[in-house]
């Protein structure tokens, strides 16, 4: 989807024009991959934009740094309020929120210690990932001839920005299958999760998603759903999936924070039909939670206005 422009980018501690935002060719994580980032979302309300589980997100991108040895020079608290402030500052509604961690202009070379930690914080107005038709309907995925990365070949617990190479290459291989999405197993043939997002299925009434020990991203808005489904009555199992397992679900449906939480129809042509009446439910109380309508997930949001 292309970005829609706002005013200001907040960079190393203050905001310049959108247009200003500029890094050299030499920055040394467009070379080596060596940055960490967050995908975040800010919806309207009552009481003006709310940002969704902000301060979990910015601890995450905290703990994604520590794994790729990058020492972030701004604290969670100040992460949080910079955010805010950027919010303000472009006079949106809405918004999809990207923090980065990226490694600068100094030096050269594998080693990355010695290279400056630069912090950008963008937001855009963005519909949600997978379309709106995704969302009504449900999508189309695939199983990636591409395998998730083993946790000993690249910390896939970080949201490191070389790490999604991975992830790009399953989702161009998908769309010009002609699929909107794909799912990639890990090296044991066990389901890990799509391009961008977490994955749960339904089965005579209990949900089941893989664990973050067969590659799945310890993903925010997966915990959301996690607690929704049980806060409703029903099971959830966090256990070890097989592509059988999404042959052969009653419902199933992909999260994350881009993507929200979108109903699949049909994984590798095997037809699973319209949206199910769980996924239905879970979907439309996190759409209500984002937009502060749920007392019970207040504490998930956290307002620009104060």
């Amino acid at each position: 989807m292309p970005i829609e422009a706002t005013k200001k980018i907040w960079m190393d501690g203050k905001l310049v024009d959108w247009d200003d935002a500029r890094i050299h060719i030499l920055t040394h994580t467009l070379h080596y991959g060596t940055g960490v980032f967050e995908g975040i979302r800010a919806y309207p309300t009552e009481r003006g934009p709310a940002v969704f589980r902000l301060t979990e997100h910015m601890s995450r991108l905290h703990d994604s740094a520590l794994l790729l040895h990058i020492e972030i020079p701004y604290s969670v608290d100040e992460l949080v309020a910079a955010t805010l402030e950027t919010i303000r500052a472009n006079e949106v509604e809405s918004c999809y929120i990207r923090p980065l961690a990226y490694l600068g202009y100094g030096e050269m070379g594998l080693n990355p210690l010695p290279c400056e930690v630069n912090v950008s914080i963008a937001l855009w107005p963005w519909g949600t990932y997978l379309g709106d038709e995704g969302l009504a309907k449900g999508v189309r995925v695939k199983i990636s001839s591409w395998r998730r990365m083993d946790p000993n070949v690249n910390p896939v617990a970080a949201k490191g920005t070389g790490i999604y190479v991975n992830s790009s290459l399953a989702k161009v291989e998908a769309l010009k299958a002609g699929y909107d999405e794909a799912i990639l197993l890990n090296s044991s043939g066990s389901v890990a999760e799509a391009t961008g997002e977490n994955i749960f299925v339904v089965k005579k009434g209990v949900l089941y998603t893989p664990p973050l020990s067969s590659g799945a991203l310890d993903g925010l808005t997966r915990d959301s759903i996690i607690t929704i489904a049980r806060d409703f009555g029903y099971e959830v199992r966090v256990q070890t999936m097989l592509r059988t397992d999404l042959y052969l679900a009653d419902e199933a449906f992909l999260c994350g924070t881009a993507a929200e939480v979108v109903p699949i129809r049909e994984v590798d042509d095997r037809l699973i039909g319209d949206p199910g009446e769980i996924t239905r439910r879970i979907q439309e109380t996190y759409f209500a939670a984002a937009h502060g309508k749920v007392e019970a997930y207040a504490h998930w949001l956290e307002y620009a206005n104060g």
